[in-house]
């Protein structure tokens, strides 16, 4: 439904009285008075003389903020559904005033504010046409089928085990003393953090299996022959990436099945000839899983594979556009 602009002013004034009408009668108010009115002084010192020390009142314990620092959850939408309502109400009545002056005083038609952004950006940074290059390039027929779209799943995987992973990463502890402790509290206090946690874990599965399925699909369709070699190499790269995102993160937990799995994992590579005890002492930094084990994967998996990972599929994204996509055998 379009409203015009002095109704859009008239209804975001309605709401704001009508809201702030509600809160007036229902809300308490936030401080009250001390029951007897009168602040107890401390009895003066005869040894010390005549001063008298006055003790501060105890600071105020602001429920939003009390919450967090507590982790207590008592009134914690409170505060969020009172600014977001009064803020939504309060941006209709300045947009509904800024739209109904612009459109008194200059009599044109209102552009939206979108295409105004727009403009500014474009004015000043030519943008436009390169982006259409990017995003109106044509997709062969052939590339819409089902087996075609593995490695754009594989790419909107990665996406979710990053935002995820950010969410985790504001609560996790890598410390031999308070991992496992700190994913028992992800898990069990912090809001949705299980459903984080779950989401996080099937993702990754996913993406391992979405990335061997994309190999798959190149191999027999022929992609990774001449000109896209370096194609079949860099998705080679990032399917090893991918591969140490699942082992580096499986010691997070640091639980008993991640320890030893852990354990096994770097004797096989401890297995490889010549450079097996290398990779073993690197990978675990030192001899046995200890601390700096924990702390050497948690930087490698949040720090070090991200960044190799998303240079890595910028160039191989990149190839693909120049080179497109390759026919059916």
């Amino acid at each position: 439904m379009h409203l015009k602009p002095h109704r859009l002013l008239l209804t975001g004034g309605m709401m704001l009285a009508l809201l702030g009408l509600l809160a007036f009668i229902a809300h308490p108010a936030y401080t009250r008075a001390p029951e007897d009115g009168v602040v107890n002084l401390p009895e003066p010192d005869p040894a010390e003389g005549t001063a008298v020390t006055i003790a501060p009142p105890p600071v105020e314990q602001n429920t939003c903020q009390h919450c967090h620092l507590e982790g207590e959850d008592t009134g914690i939408w409170t505060p969020t559904a009172r600014w977001g309502v009064f803020g939504l109400a309060g941006l209709v009545f300045v947009f509904g005033l800024y739209r109904s002056a612009s459109t008194w005083v200059s009599r044109d038609r209102w552009k939206p504010l979108l295409a105004r952004a727009t403009d500014y950006v474009e004015e000043r940074y030519s943008i436009k046409e390169p982006l259409e290059k990017v995003l109106k390039k044509p997709v062969p027929r052939f590339a819409t089928q089902w087996f075609y779209c593995l490695g754009g799943i594989t790419a909107f995987l990665f996406v979710v085990q990053g935002l995820t992973g950010i969410m985790l990463a504001f609560y996790y502890k890598p410390t031999p003393d308070e991992a496992y402790a700190s994913i028992q509290f992800i898990e069990t206090q912090v809001r949705f953090g299980a459903s984080i946690r779950a989401i996080h874990h099937w993702a990754a599965n996913g993406m391992i299996v979405m990335c061997v399925a994309h190999a798959f699909r190149v191999f027999i369709t022929g992609a990774y022959k001449a000109p896209r070699e370096l194609n079949w190499v860099g998705g080679t790269l990032l399917l090893l990436m991918t591969l140490a995102f699942g082992f580096t993160g499986y010691l997070l937990p640091w639980d008993q099945r991640a320890y030893w799995a852990t354990t096994v994992g770097t004797e096989i590579a401890g297995g490889v000839p010549d450079l097996g005890i290398v990779a073993l002492i690197f990978l675990r930094a030192g001899w046995a899983v200890t601390e700096a084990t924990l702390s050497r994967f948690y930087a490698v998996h949040i720090f070090a594979l991200p960044l190799v990972t998303v240079a890595l599929m910028g160039l191989h994204f990149l190839m693909i556009r120049r080179q497109g996509v390759a026919e059916p055998l």
